[in-house]
């Protein structure tokens, strides 16, 4: 069990990396989901019923995961998920219907939602033992991943065929996987501290029991829908973005990657200073303006007629949502311990997941870019919640 300053370190390195290369091999997926859906020959309906596949296969896998992680660790789960994500990701290329991609979406959604779970777990068991508010750090790697993920798929977009080049991004994460794994097979989770020595993200034992269990839960899902009304606009980005600027706004394939390139930026670099953000605002007052900056970015970045208008409404959205996640993380664990990180997680990713195919048929129903409008309506909502649920939980 790791118990030095190194090898608390030497075990950030590695969850870190997990985190970024989640997102780099999430991003490279989603920039060529218009080229899969012109292979397809499917629609926009037909094309949010396959990412269905990846919605199903993740929820499913989140029920279980937090009972696989309490038997076999968070550490092994972690990278067992990593090397079926790497796999997986070279799939969707080698389909020529809806059906059949929507069936093999359903194994990458099922390592996705997998990997999320395991490694935001051992990232709060880390958060845990350090006492400090370090988990947007995590969250900024997986940003930072998505967007080189991005900028590569761009770059490559007219190279390449996405065969190719996500079968390239599945080497990619095979070997990142066999240089971290190392460190987390042979170190156990570190143990929680003491009542003692507790501290605002390690809440002492007595704290936490003067609340009544009904109540706790209650605040859990609370944050859990706080987590996932983020989430579902950071899916949204990824399967959609480009598209929206590709075929609404009459962009190239390398400048529609370029849309969530500019979003994937603008989280990073609101998540590498979301600690001190954090320490300064306190967490309910972060939600807040959060939650209220991404909703007037993405009603600019969907409606605007002008391709730089919504590119600078795509980064003004990530910057508003880029700690809300972790925040959500972070105070339902805050609550309840790893039950609460797992429920936050799972209401999280689900609205990640499932928000996409909502889109999918809005977009057939109405049209892209009101569908999209969808994401300013539920970034309001978490801001409504941050407002209700400030003094719910102390900073």
């Amino acid at each position: 069990m790791p118990g030095t300053s190194r090898d608390l370190t030497r075990l950030r390195t590695a969850i870190t990396a997990f985190f970024a290369l989640d997102g780099f091999l999430f991003a490279g997926w989603v920039v060529r989901i218009p080229a899969i859906k012109h292979q397809t020959g499917a629609s926009a309906g037909d094309l949010g019923l396959a990412l269905l596949g990846v919605s199903a296969g993740a929820v499913l896998t989140m029920t279980l995961t937090g009972r696989l992680c309490r038997r076999y660790g968070s550490h092994q789960v972690t990278v067992v998920c990593a090397v079926l994500l790497s796999l997986s990701v070279a799939l969707p290329p080698l389909t020529h219907s809806v059906p059949a991609l929507g069936a093999l979406l359903l194994i990458f959604g099922a390592a996705y939602g997998g990997i999320n779970v395991a490694f935001n777990s051992a990232a709060v068991d880390l958060v845990t033992a350090l006492r400090r508010p370090i988990m947007p750090s995590f969250h900024a790697a997986f940003s930072l991943g998505g967007m080189v993920g991005a900028g590569l798929g761009g770059l490559v977009a007219g190279a390449l065929s996405p065969t190719l080049h996500l079968a390239g991004l599945a080497v990619v994460g095979l070997l990142v996987t066999a240089v971290a794994a190392p460190t987390l097979l042979h170190n156990e989770p570190p143990s929680a501290p003491t009542p003692a020595a507790s501290a605002p993200c390690a809440p002492s034992a007595p704290e936490t029991s003067r609340r009544p269990q009904g109540r706790i839960r209650g605040l859990v899902i609370v944050f859990g829908l706080i987590a996932g009304c983020t989430a579902y606009g950071e899916g949204a980005m990824a399967d959609w973005g480009a598209l929206h600027l590709e075929q609404d706004l009459d962009a190239s394939s390398g400048v529609a990657a370029l849309g969530y390139t500019c979003f994937a930026l603008a989280m990073t670099i609101g998540r590498l200073s979301g600690t001190a953000l954090l320490e300064r605002l306190g967490h309910g007052r972060t939600v807040v303006a959060g939650g209220a900056t991404a909703a007037a970015g993405m009603l600019l970045g969907s409606l605007a007629p002008s391709l730089w208008a919504a590119l600078l409404g795509f980064a003004v959205t990530g910057l508003g949502l880029a700690n809300l996640f972790p925040v959500a993380v972070e105070r339902a664990g805050t609550l309840a311990g790893p039950n609460g990180v797992a429920t936050a997680s799972t209401f999280g990713y689900g609205g990640m997941l499932l928000g996409p195919p909502a889109i999918g048929f809005m977009a057939d129903w109405l049209s892209l870019p009101v569908a999209l409008t969808s994401v300013a309506v539920l970034a309001a909502i978490a801001t409504l919640i941050g407002v209700a649920t400030r003094r719910a939980v102390p900073n």
